[in-house]
């Protein structure tokens, strides 16, 4: 089966497109596919306790979810401000699961 890469540049500021991919991330874990979120730019902001509507029910479905660490800087934050569940990865991690074998890859 393939693994599915999701990666959010916008946050919810940009509109409920974040939202809505972040459903889609939650039907495709809840239909049984790996799922990886990769929140990058904007994005990070959904990692945000209570920022996006959706994320809780993501991570219950078993998405994973990763938060590029030059991002979260650039933003001000810190990892200690996110979603417990929010790993912090760099670019090199998120460069590897692009490229992986059975991927495949959405970005937005």
């Amino acid at each position: 089966m393939p693994r599915f890469v999701l990666v959010e540049s916008t946050g919810r500021e940009s509109g409920p497109g974040a939202a809505r991919f972040l459903a889609d991330a939650t039907a495709l874990a809840l239909a049984g596919h790996p799922i990886r979120v990769v929140l990058v730019q904007e994005g990070v902001t959904a990692a945000l306790p209570g920022a996006l509507p959706g994320l809780d029910q993501a991570l219950q479905a078993g998405v994973e979810l990763r938060v590029d660490a030059f991002s979260v800087t650039q933003r001000g934050l810190t990892a200690a401000e996110l979603v417990p569940e929010a790993r912090m990865t760099g670019m090199d991690e998120v460069a590897d699961a692009l490229l992986a074998p059975d991927t495949k890859v959405v970005w937005h």
